[in-house]
């Protein structure tokens, strides 16, 4: 009778741990997400203008913080952040020199793929928020049309 009861302990707590994980799958932002996000924060800006457009990708709480990802801007020329709403101590900050654990220079490589081809995935090495151990994180970069600026998402792998 002991064992009949154990073995239901762990079959409930099997079924739960499959819900949950099939619950925390849902909260992974996709590829095809980072993208239809980027381009709608490049539209606002076509839109709505810089300013307002900048005022909601910085809104913690706004449409372009979703899942496990969210959007940022930046500037192409000044080479640095104008929007990040999960670090906004990036703002203004050039981060042309920051590299990856491999020594990538990840900017560098934001800003090049935007002047460039207009549009396209950066990957490199990046610590999940919370861990410290790097992680492979791809970042969709798409320059906002008629602007020396680029919106930006990505996920982890």
């Amino acid at each position: 009778m002991k064992t009949v009861r154990q073995l239901q302990v762990i079959i409930v707590f099997l079924v739960v741990l499959a819900v949950a994980a099939g619950a925390l799958a849902g909260d992974t932002a996709t590829r095809d997400e980072c993208v239809a996000k980027a381009k709608a924060a490049a539209q606002l800006v076509l839109d709505e203008g810089l300013d307002a457009a900048l005022g909601k990708i910085n809104d913690k709480s706004g449409s372009f913080v979703w899942k496990n990802s969210y959007v940022f801007c930046i500037d192409l020329d000044k080479q640095c952040n104008i929007a990040h709403p999960i670090k906004p101590k990036l703002i203004g900050k050039n981060l042309m020199a920051v590299k990856d654990v491999n020594n990538k220079m990840f900017f560098a490589e934001f800003i090049s793929l935007a002047k460039t081809k207009g549009e396209g995935w950066v990957d490199y090495m990046w610590p999940k928020p919370g861990e410290k151990a790097p992680s492979r994180k791809l970042t969709y970069v798409y320059r906002v049309p008629g602007h020396n600026i680029a919106m930006l998402a990505g996920i982890y792998e």
